[in-house]
């Protein structure tokens, strides 16, 4: 019994440094992935203190690139890195554009960097998205009222059919339930002026329920 005991103890002490090392090298890596953000003014373009305090379109118009100060709650990991390892555009036109299209210039990162700042943006979340809301997975009731009582690729390119289709407006939704997460989706349908308050896009408080609002936010979680 002791020996087992011992052999217990060793085990648990070495997941125990295990976890340590992984934390110390997540707070590494993100104190590095902040030093490289600043050393290469991207925060010229984005804003990384919220909450955003815009008042008018005037106001947003002066913004180059979308909010980031809530990337951590917004975006998946492992699809971050990729993208700023090979940026390609998300919205057709350029932000803030519904006429001049997107160019698709933004800066790529090396490896090491993309994962410092990867892990950097990760700790960047807002306190009025709640995690653990919204499951992953079909959701039929959210792909009606996706379609149905918004038609929201009236303005988002989504997949259909083998086929992209929709509005080119706002962010493409193709393969979206690899870059969003659920738990953001929802929030920002609930109270969108907690995240962005000024915006095109309509507010559907009032017009879809709270179950509405987190069924589309499943159904999103699904276009991979």
């Amino acid at each position: 019994m002791n020996r087992f005991l011992r052999i217990v103890t060793v085990i648990l002490v070495a997941l125990t440094m295990l976890v340590g090392i992984g934390i110390y090298q997540s707070m590494a890596g993100s104190a590095e992935g902040k030093g490289i953000f600043a050393s290469k003014k991207c925060g010229d373009c984005h804003l990384m203190a919220g909450p955003n305090t815009d008042k008018t379109f005037a106001d947003k118009l002066n913004r180059k690139g979308p909010d980031l100060w809530f990337a951590g709650s917004k975006f998946k990991k492992d699809w971050l890195e990729g993208w700023l390892k090979n940026p390609k555009p998300i919205r057709q036109m350029e932000y803030n554009s519904i006429e001049k299209k997107n160019s698709g210039n933004h800066s790529k990162l090396s490896d090491k960097e993309a994962g410092d700042v990867t892990a950097y943006l990760m700790t960047l979340k807002s306190k009025d998205v709640a995690e653990g809301v919204v499951k992953e997975g079909p959701n039929i009731q959210g792909k009606i009222a996706f379609e149905k009582k918004q038609g929201c690729y009236g303005c988002h390119p989504v997949t259909k059919a083998g086929k992209v289709v929709g509005g080119l407006s706002g962010p493409s939704f193709v393969d979206a339930g690899k870059r969003l997460q659920g738990d953001w989706i929802y929030a920002y349908l609930k109270n969108p002026k907690s995240l962005i308050p000024v915006k095109r896009m309509p507010t559907y408080a009032g017009i879809l329920n709270d179950a509405d609002m987190k069924n589309v936010a499943q159904y999103v979680t699904t276009f991979k």
